[in-house]
């Protein structure tokens, strides 16, 4: 963000907060690798960060995510949408200027992604959607293919990564449920956590471990009912796997992860 972007952004709070009824935006110049440096910022005192597509755009992205995280109330979620890969670009195409412009060459393979999120202490990275990204420049689509690495593909993709030690690496089973109460507004039929839990409204749903703590012990909490407990352990929770998360290209064969035809998608 440059000064002259910050001045604009300025300018349009009064037509926001007439608009929409809310006078609490802030704007402040900084790093997303340095978002310490940013006094303003406490520690542990926001529910929520929201980014769309800039990570990506970042060198240093364990750096990013700590301080998400440090940011974080405990039970406070990052919920971000950027650009992954179905495996790791190689140097020359990182450091292809057109490639960054387009938000490419910074993407991180979907593997070394979610597992640097543990590492920093978002335990178990939740995958909301996906959808492949066309490459519709030549120039880059050449690029890629003079670089021997045709089989790679990109994703849109948005992840919630939650504040919650006591999530464990894996899903495990307690035999716990859970029945979403409709109350959550503009959802009253049912609501989506992530690409694999959809809660419809007065319908008792078996959870594992995490899933059971990611909505009790967040402000979603009121909008559910809790069956069960942790006294009893009955092993990993059916369909915790560690294949490709994304849904692939039309045409791809399903074991066959990143490889298939183009379809159509966008950066975010």
């Amino acid at each position: 963000m440059t000064p002259e972007q910050l001045e604009v952004a300025e300018g349009t709070k009064d037509y926001h907060k007439d608009k929409f009824g809310y006078g609490n935006v802030e704007f402040y110049q900084g790093f997303l690798e340095k978002l310490d440096e940013i006094k303003q910022l406490e520690e542990g005192t926001f529910d929520i960060i929201i980014s769309n597509c800039v990570i990506n755009l970042c060198q240093d992205k364990e750096a990013v995510l700590k301080h998400c995280l440090n940011l974080l109330k405990p039970g406070g979620e990052l919920y971000f949408s950027d650009v992954y890969a179905s495996r790791r670009v190689p140097q020359n195409l990182r450091d292809d200027q057109v490639m960054w412009g387009e938000c490419l060459s910074g993407a991180l393979y979907w593997n070394d992604f979610e597992n640097l999120a543990r590492r920093v202490g978002f335990a178990d990275p939740r995958l909301v959607e996906d959808a492949p990204i066309t490459i519709n420049s030549r120039e880059v689509q050449r690029s890629i293919d003079e670089a021997g690495s045709q089989g790679l593909e990109f994703y849109s993709a948005t992840y919630r990564l939650w504040n919650m030690p006591k999530l464990e690496p894996h899903c495990e089973d307690y035999g716990q449920a859970v029945i979403y109460k409709g109350t959550l507004p503009r959802y009253p039929s049912g609501w989506l956590l992530d690409k694999h839990h959809y809660f419809e409204s007065n319908r008792l749903k078996t959870v594992c471990g995490n899933t059971y703590n990611m909505l009790k012990e967040s402000l979603l909490e009121e909008h559910f009912e809790f069956v069960g407990s942790f006294d009893k352990h009955f092993g990993i929770f059916d369909g915790c796997g560690t294949s490709m998360p994304y849904d692939q290209p039309s045409g791809a064969a399903s074991s066959d992860a990143g490889k298939g035809g183009a379809t159509k998608g966008s950066c975010c």
